[in-house]
């Protein structure tokens, strides 16, 4: 099959297609079809060295994929055919930038009906973070207020929508040029980051959901009681502590597979509540290419790889 492979750390151009071994199953997985495959923040991360997740090079990066059930081996939750969406394996490797993708069928779910797979395919990473730190984490419901960082961006945009589903007030960070895009996602305030102290502009939030390092700064709107939600400094104790002792909960996230929250995903974008959004769609060969796009920082939304 084909997949990418890349050999040594470095800028996109390490990225090559190369013929490889299908992979093989073994009990309780299928064997996937990929018709399209995400690209994340955190594999540009990956294959620059930044962030050695999956160790010395070679190695296949990519994970949220969206495709056919190929072959199934005996007590896999899928029939050959069916569609299916998922984020393999994470943190480990999945290989999802391939013809064929090999996972545990309970990593995995039906894909939304109502989308395709390139759209599919921008859901499971950024979609799931969003789900785990608001809905599993946060508990969110109905009038909370909640603070978005990033929130035009690969988990952002979904959170906006995640948290308008669960009946939240919306408060959205973003650039100006992104405020018209968050509003018809829902968003009930944006504030402009760039020109004004979000800390001075918002206050008396239940939830703020941070991907953007912003640390003990959460505090100054967050309510006594609230949730601080982190996503980059899901490991950082100090933080955790000093939130803790402000009388406010930590909660830090780092994303893994999970095929009931993909279910309650899939079920939301049936019923027309959340969207994702795809900036740009690659071919597989121009997997550098989409790399360099994530890695300028100004998607919208999410980038996808296309297989043939």
């Amino acid at each position: 099959m084909r997949a990418v492979v890349q050999r040594e750390f470095g800028g996109p151009e390490v990225l090559e297609v190369a013929e490889v071994e299908r992979p093989e199953l073994l009990s309780g997985e299928v064997l996937v079809r990929v018709k399209a495959a995400g690209v994340n923040p955190v594999d540009v991360a990956v294959r620059a060295g930044w962030f050695p997740l999956l160790g010395e090079p070679p190695f296949t990066l990519g994970w949220d994929v969206s495709g056919v059930v190929e072959e199934a081996a005996p007590g896999a939750r899928y029939r050959v055919g069916e569609e299916v969406y998922g984020m393999p394996f994470f943190p480990r490797a999945a290989g999802g930038y391939a013809e064929y993708v090999a996972s545990p069928s309970r990593q995995l779910a039906r894909k939304p009906a109502s989308i395709d797979h390139v759209a599919a395919a921008a859901l499971p990473l950024a979609a799931l973070t969003a789900w785990q730190g608001l809905v599993d984490a946060a508990r969110i419901g109905e009038g909370q207020r909640v603070l978005i960082h990033r929130a035009a961006g690969g988990v952002g945009h979904l959170a906006v929508q995640i948290a308008k589903a669960r009946g939240a007030y919306v408060i959205a960070l973003a650039s100006e040029p992104k405020h018209a895009f968050l509003k018809e996602l829902g968003a009930d305030e944006v504030v402009d980051y760039r020109t004004t102290d979000y800390t001075q502009a918002v206050k008396d939030v239940d939830v703020v959901f941070d991907s953007s390092s912003e640390g003990t700064r959460a505090l100054e709107v967050l309510k006594p009681g609230g949730v601080l939600v982190s996503i980059m400094e899901h490991r950082d104790q100090d933080l955790a502590a000093a939130v803790e002792a402000a009388g406010r909960r930590f909660a830090g996230i780092s994303v893994e597979p999970d095929y009931a929250a993909l279910e309650a995903i899939a079920a939301l974008v049936d019923e027309g509540l959340v969207r994702p959004h795809v900036e740009r769609a690659f071919p597989l060969a121009e997997a550098g290419a989409a790399h360099e796009l994530v890695g300028s920082g100004t998607v919208q939304g999410k980038v996808v790889l296309t297989v043939d």
